[in-house]
């Protein structure tokens, strides 16, 4: 629709019982961090820490299962992206609000009725390159245009974003294996995990928990590889500590305590490496001493 509300109907035969609508809706206005710590899906020193590797330009894939708030995380994270940057959405269907003065948002296109006139994800990808992009931020990664999105972020794009579904950061990484062999390319398994992992620096894992709430669950760095295989290391998790009286449960995000992440040299590149080590700082602090700042009772 025009306001970005996304509209499905069913009818017989497929409606079994009838026809069927549904409407997903979009808040008006986008949350911003502060909005999400209020709500509890993540610790104040978390958001310092993520906005920190926003700055840092951080390239940073959101992963997480249906109805996580995959969409809504990266239109908050976004906030902390410079007025100064040129940057090119691409999506499915429109959902992103960046704020940003400098934003060019590009949407694919179904066939018609004759079967032709489909814009493709890939399609737009690479058009988007021609367009001068510093940051590239994909709606949604569900297909070989993950070849083309890891191509961008390793050829000068850093901090280029982009979500997709996925249970776990481990999964993540075998998803995005799946997607590019799905563009047909003749690539050993071993040189696919080598573009991952040259072209990924976080991995931040969102859920929805069983009493509703949204968490951020993992904040994970892509280390490099290991033979054939792709290392991983949480900065950051979520740790379930009980449940209250009225079922809604109770957690930590807790710091794992590497006060020198792999991207370190990317923030002292771009001079954020300061603010870096304070955030990371803060978040070992807390942890340490338990202080309801570092945890999150909601």
């Amino acid at each position: 629709l025009l306001d970005g509300s996304r509209v499905n109907v069913a009818i017989r035969p497929v409606a079994v019982d009838g026809p069927l609508v549904s409407i997903r809706k979009f808040a008006k206005q986008a949350y911003e961090m502060e909005s999400l710590v209020a709500i509890g899906t993540l610790a104040p020193h978390m958001a310092h820490l993520l906005s920190e590797a926003v700055r840092a330009r951080i390239s940073i894939v959101i992963s997480g299962g249906t109805g996580s708030g995959k969409t809504t995380f990266l239109n908050a994270l976004s906030r902390a992206i410079s007025h100064k940057e040129r940057l090119i959405t691409i999506e499915d269907a429109a959902e992103l609000q960046l704020q940003q003065p400098h934003v060019v948002r590009l949407e694919t296109r179904p066939p018609n009725l004759e079967g032709e006139g489909e814009i493709k994800m890939r399609d737009l990808v690479r058009n988007c390159l021609r367009m001068r992009p510093e940051r590239i931020i994909v709606g949604e990664v569900r297909g070989p245009e993950a070849f083309d999105l890891l191509q961008a972020m390793n050829t000068g794009h850093d901090g280029s974003m982009g979500t997709l579904h996925c249970n776990s950061p481990r999964e993540a990484i075998s998803r995005l294996e799946s997607m590019i062999m799905m563009g047909g390319y003749q690539l050993p398994v071993h040189t696919i995990r080598e573009m991952i992992t040259g072209s990924i620096d976080i991995i931040i894992q969102v859920a929805r928990l069983r009493d509703g709430s949204r968490k951020v669950t993992h904040v994970t760095e892509v280390m490099g590889m290991e033979g054939d295989v792709v290392t991983l290391q949480n900065l950051i998790v979520y740790e379930v500590t009980g449940e209250d009286a009225n079922g809604r449960i109770l957690g930590r995000q807790r710091s794992t305590g590497i006060a020198r992440p792999h991207f370190w040299d990317r923030a002292l590149y771009y001079g954020e490496d300061n603010r870096l080590a304070e955030a990371l700082a803060q978040a070992e602090v807390l942890d340490e001493n338990g202080t309801p700042l570092g945890d999150i009772h909601v």
